[in-house]
């Protein structure tokens, strides 16, 4: 008997990873659950890009429905999302802040004065540690948050017009409809 279970066991083992595996395949790695959505932004005060006198807190997200992105200039997919954001903060239908993560102050000002500005402001995150009370583990991501402060949607990579269109305005005209 613990013979055969010897030569069992392994294969019981195996087939079990071959399973999660293959249903790992067909899994969308933009998908991944947060454990913040339906939560308060997590408490937080990080200098302004712009100003490093004024500071950024989580009160900036209250009253509004709202979008945080994670950002910087070292990221090359942030480069692919920085003119469909300044398309989408011109038609004015939520408030976009930005977080600059791990970056370089002057390096970040130069990337907005060349690039375009599309945030009503940014929060200058040099170290990481506030990015990573968000959850963010790489840029860029972006946050919907609602009237209240509370995370409702993440999304992770660019954003393209068709993830704004399909993803984030079906979900920022409903919190719009539940403030008023």
């Amino acid at each position: 008997m613990r013979r055969s279970l010897l030569y069992v066991l392994p294969i019981v083992v195996l087939a079990a990873l071959i399973a999660v595996f293959w249903r790992g395949l067909y899994l969308n790695p933009r998908i991944l659950p947060s454990p913040l959505i339906g939560k308060s932004v997590p408490q937080f005060s990080l200098p302004r890009l712009h100003d490093p006198q004024q500071v950024f807190t989580q009160q900036e997200f209250l009253g509004r429905v709202s979008l945080l992105n994670a950002w910087a200039t070292w990221c090359v997919p942030c480069r692919d999302e920085q003119q469909t954001l300044l398309t989408f903060a011109k038609q004015n239908l939520v408030t976009i802040f930005g977080l600059d993560y791990k970056d370089d102050r002057q390096s970040a000002l130069d990337w907005l004065a060349q690039r375009g500005n599309p945030y009503a402001a940014v929060a200058f995150d040099a170290t990481g540690d506030v990015a990573i009370n968000w959850g963010v583990y790489g840029v860029p991501e972006t946050f919907l948050i609602d009237q209240h402060g509370i995370i409702r949607y993440k999304y992770i990579g660019p954003l393209t017009p068709d993830v704004i269109q399909k993803n984030l305005l079906p979900r920022i005209q409903a919190l719009r409809r539940e403030g008023t």
